[in-house]
């Protein structure tokens, strides 16, 4: 079997440039692994991430077969092209790891978050977070008279926008899940 030789100088694009070329731009993606519902493997999963340095901007688990013992681990990471791979490799290579999906690659798909809010106010501030609650379709799940507890659930971009929203009113604390994300269609 020959071996193929790139020409010094051939251009980025040449169909005998063999080797992958990746973006400098940090990308954020939306992993999916199926693991073993066992002790320790959330910290072995975790421990990839710190390990190397790698962000998690948004982390779930949940059982998802019982008679299976099997659990998703939904997690939002940001990062080059590269480290996206790396990550996705890695994981791949933990024993109780099943399947690792880029559901941002993969095609389209649907992530939604719950977010409690609790927001402090009175007078017209109270009437207005009322307002923009309606508008957003938050639920009160919690009321007294000094407060509100609204719960919303939606795209991370929905729940960021509704926080920004209620902070000038008396936003006081945030509860976010994180983010679940499912591949739409029939696979």
């Amino acid at each position: 079997m020959a071996a193929l030789k790139i020409k010094k100088g051939a251009s980025s694009h040449s169909a005998y440039n063999l080797r992958p070329t990746f973006s400098d731009v940090e990308e954020v993606h939306t992993l999916a692994v199926l693991v073993t519902n066992e002790p320790g493997v959330l910290a072995r999963v975790i421990g990839l991430f710190s390990g190397r340095g790698y962000n998690i901007e948004s982390l779930t688990v949940a059982e998802v077969d019982h008679t299976g013992h099997t659990s998703r681990i939904t997690i939002v990471t940001k990062g080059k092209p590269q480290i996206i791979e790396q990550i996705k490799t890695q994981l791949g290579r933990i024993v109780p790891v099943h399947e690792v999906h880029d559901l941002t690659v993969e095609g389209p798909s649907v992530e939604r978050e719950l977010g409690l809010f609790k927001v402090a106010g009175e007078g017209d501030k109270r009437v207005e977070a009322m307002r923009l609650a309606d508008i957003f379709r938050a639920n009160v799940v919690d009321t007294t008279l000094e407060s509100f507890v609204f719960e919303l659930t939606g795209a991370p971009e929905k729940i960021d926008a509704f926080a920004d929203l209620m902070r000038p009113l008396g936003l006081v604390e945030v509860a976010r899940t994180g983010v679940a994300a499912l591949a739409r269609g029939a696979h």
